[in-house]
């Protein structure tokens, strides 16, 4: 059942929300009072997604920077990219490459099919230009792509806390280099500090994870970056140069 609750609380006076039951617990939508267009979603009052519906280049998020920094890293900026998202939320990716690269085509692959449809009514996800919309279990559908058809795939998918299952498996795996073009990216979110990820390693030989600065007393969630044609470092480095907070990088030598 949806529910609009306009009714202002203590500690976020005005704020506006909506919930719904989703496949994986209970979804909220609430305004940001700081910004007019943002709205953070949260799956049983874990934050999923943030998206400002009047800027999508604003990127609230720690770990959508970092796919954002990997991204805005390579070359020809403002080439259209096909991208395959496993793992819809607010799709705030997917908004922001529509706009930094106009032309970008994206294929969203959503497995709780009430989220995705709590998210169309409150923030038009089919009118994000480009976007496809799948509903279905990640592994199964990116199994049905065509072969080289993508430059990046996204998974940032999750049952809570947990990666959903499977992703950082070995059929996934091979599923994702399938679809990647030779020189495609594979981008993964993950929270925590210990996965196995020794499936990904073996297919992709060149791999970055970016994450907080623990020096700068920063933890959260971390992004792989893996592909099996050299990542653009030099780009990259200089992109977070002024990045606040700052952001650490790991290369293949050290992970």
């Amino acid at each position: 059942m949806d529910n609009w609750l306009d009714v202002p609380s203590d500690d976020e006076p005005g704020a506006v929300s909506w919930t719904r039951e989703v496949r994986f617990g209970l979804a909220e939508l609430r305004t940001d009072e700081e910004r007019p267009g943002g709205w953070l979603l949260t799956v049983n009052g874990i934050a999923q997604s943030y998206v400002d519906l009047d800027d999508p280049t604003y990127l609230e998020l720690e770990y959508l920077r970092y796919l954002g920094y990997v991204v805005d890293s390579l070359e020809s900026q403002d080439k259209p990219l096909d991208v395959v998202h496993v793992g819809g939320g607010g799709a705030t990716f997917p908004r922001y490459l529509s706009a930094v690269r106009p032309g970008s085509r994206h294929l969203v692959i959503e497995a709780d099919a009430a989220l995705a449809e709590f998210v169309e009514e409150r923030l038009g996800l089919r009118s994000v230009p480009g976007l496809e919309l799948r509903i279905g279990e990640g592994l199964t559908e990116i199994g049905t792509l065509p072969v080289d058809s993508a430059d990046l795939v996204v998974a940032d998918a999750f049952e809570g806390l947990r990666i959903a299952a499977g992703i950082t498996g070995a059929e996934f795996t091979a599923a994702a280099a399938r679809v990647l073009r030779p020189d495609g990216i594979y981008l993964l979110n993950l929270v925590g500090t210990r996965h196995q990820l020794d499936e990904i390693y073996a297919v992709f030989p060149y791999r970055i994870l970016l994450d907080g600065d623990v020096f700068a007393g920063y933890r959260g969630n971390q992004v792989l970056a893996a592909s099996r044609f050299p990542l653009p470092l030099d780009a990259l480095y200089r992109r977070l140069e002024d990045a606040i907070p700052p952001v650490r990088v790991s290369t293949e030598s050290s992970l």
